[in-house]
Parts: C-alpha cells; sequence; structure tokens
C-alpha cells in the first residue's frame, strides 16, 4: 500500500447512520489494526501524518471522533490538536490521543490541550471500542443539550408539566455530558486496584501451586510412614518454596485485593447512583454520603493537584432530590480543581443552622474571578473553560436545582484569593411551608 493510498483509506461499516472516525498514525500497521477494529461499528478514515489529519478535516464532513497518534515526523499530535482547537469548524471533534508515550507530563499537556482521553499502546480492542463509545455518548449528550435549550422556550407555553420534564432531561443531559469528561479518571481509578488484584492473582497461583506440591510430599510421608527419605523431601519442599515467608506473604495478598475489589465496588455503584435518571421522588438523604460519594467519582481530577480538607457539622438528614445534589457538588469540585493552578486545597465545611436548614460550602484557593466573571457565572452557555472542557451549564444547572429546592447558592470570589461556594438548604425542602415561603 502505498503513502497516499494509506493516508486516504475509508473503511465503511454496514449499519447506516454510523459515526466517522480519522484515525491519523505514522504507522502501517497500527492504520491496519485500528481500521479492522473498527469498521464494524464505524466509518473508518486513516491518514497517516498530521499534515494529512488537516487535509481530511478541512475536505468534506468533518468527523465524529479523531484518534490521534502523538509521534510523528514533521507535525505532531499536539500540534494537530492545536490546530483543531483554532478552528471554530473542529474545536467541537473530541480527540482521543492513542500514543506510546507514557509520561503523566505529557499527558498532562494533552489534556490541557483539550484531549478528551488517553489510550496507550499496545491497543487492547475492548479498551479504544469503550473509550470511543464513550466519548460518541458524551458528544451526543452535548448536542441534546443545545437542542433541548433552543425547545425550552418553546414548552413554556405547554405548561409546567412540561417544562418540568425538559428541566429533567437537561439536568441528565448535563450529568451525561459531565460524566464522559471524567470518564478517563474514572477508568483510571478502577483501572489502579484491578491492575494489582491481578498481580497478586498471579502471585497467588503460583503460592498455590507450591502448596500442592508440598502435599503431594506429605502424601508420600503418609504412603510410607517409615521412609527417612520421604521426610528429607518434605523438608527440602518446604525450604525450596519458602514455606514461611509464602505463609505470611498470602494473608497480606489476599488482604489488599480485597480491598481492591471494595474500591472497585465502592466507585461502580457510585458511578450506578449518580447516573441515574433524576425523578421526583423526594427522600431523606444523608448530605455527608452523597458528598463523600461525589468525591470518590471526581477524586483523579483533584489528587495530582489538591488536598481536600473536609470540616463536617452535625447534620440532620435532608428530604431532598440527593441525584441533582450529588450534580451541584461535582460541579462545584470539579470547578474549584480547574480554578487550582499548581498544588492548593479545597475546603468542604458543613453546619447546621438550627432545626430548619443547613450549609455547605465548598471553598477552593485557585485563581478567583472578576467582579464581571461573577456577575455571568449562573448563566446558561457562559463558561471561562476552554472549549471542550465544559458544557457552559454547569452552574446555570446546579442553580435550577438549588432553588428546586428552595435553597440559595453563593458566591464570593477575588482574583488571586479563590472562591468561595455556599449553599444554604431547608432541612425539608419538599414541604408547603418552604414552598409557600420561597417564590419558585
Amino acid at each position: 500500500m502505498s503513502d497516499q493510498e494509506a493516508s486516504n483509506r475509508v473503511e465503511s461499516a454496514e449499519e447506516p447512520g454510523a459515526s466517522t472516525l480519522l484515525v491519523v498514525d505514522d504507522e502501517p500497521m497500527n492504520l491496519t489494526l485500528l481500521a479492522q477494529l473498527l469498521q464494524p461499528l464505524y466509518r473508518v478514515r486513516t491518514v497517516n501524518s498530521g499534515e494529512r489529519a488537516l487535509q481530511a478535516l478541512a475536505s468534506g464532513t468533518p468527523p465524529d471522533l479523531v484518534l490521534l497518534d502523538i509521534m510523528m515526523p514533521g507535525m505532531d499530535g499536539f500540534e494537530v490538536l492545536r490546530r483543531m482547537r483554532e478552528n471554530e469548524a473542529w474545536r467541537d471533534i473530541p480527540v482521543i490521543f492513542v500514543t506510546a508515550m507514557d509520561d503523566e507530563e505529557s499527558e498532562q499537556e494533552g489534556l490541557a490541550l483539550g484531549a478528551v482521553d488517553y489510550i496507550h499502546k499496545p491497543i487492547v480492542g475492548l479498551v479504544v471500542l469503550s473509550r470511543i463509545r464513550a466519548q460518541l455518548e458524551a458528544k451526543s449528550a452535548r448536542e441534546m443539550l443545545k437542542h433541548n435549550n433552543a425547545r425550552l422556550a418553546e414548552k413554556v407555553s405547554a405548561g409546567a408539566h412540561a417544562l418540568e420534564q425538559t428541566q429533567l432531561q437537561l439536568i441528565q443531559a448535563e450529568k451525561m455530558a459531565a460524566m464522559g469528561q471524567l470518564a478517563a479518571g474514572i477508568a483510571h481509578e478502577v483501572n489502579s486496584p484491578i491492575g494489582y488484584i491481578g498481580s497478586n492473582l498471579g502471585t497467588l497461583e503460583l503460592y498455590w501451586q507450591n502448596i500442592l506440591a508440598l502435599l503431594a510430599a506429605y502424601e508420600a510421608v503418609e504412603a510410607n510412614p517409615g521412609d527417612e527419605a520421604a521426610f528429607a523431601a518434605v523438608r527440602a519442599c518446604k525450604s525450596e518454596i519458602n514455606f514461611d515467608a509464602l505463609r505470611q506473604d498470602m494473608p497480606e495478598l489476599l488482604a489488599e485485593s480485597k480491598d481492591g475489589v471494595g474500591r472497585v465496588r465502592k466507585i461502580v455503584q457510585d458511578m450506578k447512583n449518580f447516573s441515574r435518571i433524576s425523578d421526583t421522588d423526594w427522600q431523606w438523604a444523608d448530605l455527608h454520603q452523597g458528598l463523600d460519594s461525589t468525591l470518590n467519582i471526581v477524586w483523579n481530577e483533584l489528587k495530582y493537584h489538591c488536598t481536600v480538607t473536609k470540616h463536617y457539622g452535625q447534620l440532620p438528614k435532608l428530604r431532598c432530590l440527593p441525584s441533582q445534589l450529588n450534580q451541584v457538588f461535582m460541579n462545584l469540585l470539579v470547578n474549584a480543581g480547574h480554578a487550582i493552578q499548581g498544588r492548593g486545597e479545597i475546603t468542604i465545611t458543613t453546619e447546621s443552622l438550627g432545626a430548619e436548614a443547613v450549609r455547605i460550602s465548598i471553598s477552593d484557593t485557585g485563581t478567583g474571578m472578576s467582579e464581571e466573571t461573577r456577575a455571568h457565572i449562573f448563566e446558561a452557555f457562559f463558561t471561562t473553560k476552554p472549549v471542550g472542557q465544559g458544557t457552559g451549564l454547569g452552574l446555570s444547572v446546579a442553580k435550577g436545582i438549588i432553588e428546586r429546592h428552595h435553597g440559595t447558592i453563593e458566591v464570593a470570589s477575588r482574583p488571586g484569593r479563590g472562591t468561595t461556594f455556599t449553599l444554604t438548604l431547608p432541612v425539608d425542602a419538599s414541604s408547603e411551608a418552604w414552598r409557600d415561603a420561597t417564590p419558585t
């Protein structure tokens, strides 16, 4: 296959309406492997250089997603991504780096430029397909957000019920878009314990084989009780397999693996609780449990450059919509992490305001905001983040959720002095007293 042929090959998925992917890699073998993996599900176009990637983007309909190698002669993947983010027609296309580079500095540089995920070589088919599906679903959710927002005004006249349904769809779409942004970090948090569980199982398998060998030696003694050679063989086997160290190590390996399984189970449960479709079922919930669950989901976004300090007071359970409040917490925590350059601290403070209300504050030591920015942060589609790193609806949706709970959300911020968001919520937001006292 010639270079020109490799740079323009298009594979067509049989499924009508399949998403289009652009695969960029200077290695022909990688292009072939990825095309064979993806072709049954997607329309795939492959190119073998950064320059040809830009040409492919400029010709015809832009792809739905780009799989981009970093280390290429001429124009590398970082430069291709910079050019894409400078072009209004391409800047919203999700880009996943597929690279043999495995250092954190390169990964941070790629994410800062706007990459949505990293896949490390050698590629694993299921991992590639899963990451692509997650980002295409997140892209679809973002597009649905704009579509739903455009229809929102039309639905107002249809009555309160239609408006509420649209708001719930908007909340859920924003939630799914946010989860798409966090997908790579959540996968890392799951893969870490899975990695050492797999390693431990390999060691335990070896230990089990050694134990079987020792049991076989003991069986020989049982068969010949007076055979001194059989006893000598048992002693030799125990020495060879280092039985004392094995006996000490096995419980530790099992305990560590059990802890890893618990971590994975907790993350999966938190994701399940967070991702469930929002409803109108008010229930009594533990606010601290919601905060901790949300921290568990966003932890990979924070742990490399933030310390999180919790000052939890004695809070009663709140009658609320827990999954929606968790969505507010997630938005504020992720925003706090993004506001911190270098290393910093996020502080979560909760306190009871008598028997009727509670207060939650989330503070950061980040860059802070100007008065002009502060005046617009709750407006729909207003964002200070780079393109591809936010929908511009997070704080707008958060404010709507808090108001639905008949609460308030306030912000205090100064440039260079950090930001504090303060939520005040009634203990029973569903009660008629609060509904009558607080305008909707």
